[in-house]
């Protein structure tokens, strides 16, 4: 085995019913890379996150995790996880930014356990991480979105994991703020060598920021250096055929 290699995925299947999301799909992951996951609506991106993340269980097939098969392996604090719509609650909710955080820390202190100081410490290190050192008493209700999507990136990272998921993370969030949010990606990939795993519906940007892109459709997944934008390009169109015209002009 490539001692590189931090997920191994052969041979998986998995449906809702009888209608097969995912048929008989494998991909490596390696250390240091930076995968961007798209496809059309309906293509089992996010079903392949639970998956890996052993949210949903597969029909067949087997998924590894530094070296562990997925039943056998529970050191979870290696891996980071930003959900889909992670900003969507209730507005009024009475957290504040340093609380969302340090909630993430419980399973590796205790629930009942009191907060220390080193663990306030490595709060506070991660939101600096994300330019939000300064917002640690605010609530997380009063802040823009594009702000609540950096708290919990904070979030994810404050275990320090190896490899870090998102599923859409810029879906409503501004412009702007999307633009900071990939170069935050790029900083953690780079610079903290964070192996990242996002899906995506911006096909024509996360070209041109990942290494490696999972292309998936009609139960299938196909997974490629990103040597060049019209090579993906090529690559996109072997999935999506005729679709292909219309995602990016969607997107």
């Amino acid at each position: 085995m490539n001692m590189n290699r931090l997920i191994s995925i052969q041979n998986l299947s998995f449906g809702y019913g009888r209608e097969l999301v995912l048929n008989d799909v494998s991909l490596d992951i390696y250390e240091g890379d930076y995968i961007g996951i798209v496809g059309p609506n309906g293509s089992g991106k996010s079903t392949l996150i639970k998956l890996i993340l052993n949210i949903l269980k597969p029909s067949q097939g087997s998924i590894e995790i530094l070296g562990k098969g997925i039943d056998a392996f529970n050191d979870w604090g290696h891996i980071g996880y930003v959900r889909q719509k992670a900003t969507s609650f209730n507005p009024s909710f009475p957290a504040t930014v340093e609380e969302i955080v340090a909630a993430n820390l419980y399973s590796r202190i205790g629930l009942f356990k009191p907060i220390k100081k080193k663990h306030w410490e490595k709060v506070y290190e991660v939101l600096s991480v994300v330019n939000m050192e300064t917002y640690g008493k605010k609530l997380i209700g009063n802040l823009s979105g594009g702000q609540q999507q950096k708290v919990f990136i904070a979030r994810a990272l404050v275990n320090s994991p190896k490899l870090l998921f998102l599923d859409e993370p810029t879906v409503g969030i501004d412009l702007e703020s999307q633009r900071e949010f990939y170069g935050l990606m790029e900083k953690l990939n780079r610079e903290l060598h964070i192996t990242i795993i996002m899906v995506s519906h911006d096909i024509g940007v996360i070209t041109e920021k990942v290494n490696r892109i999972a292309c998936m459709g009609d139960g299938r997944l196909i997974c490629h250096q990103n040597s060049s934008r019209l090579g993906i390009s090529d690559i996109l169109k072997e999935v999506y055929g005729d679709r292909m015209n219309l995602l990016i002009h969607d997107h």
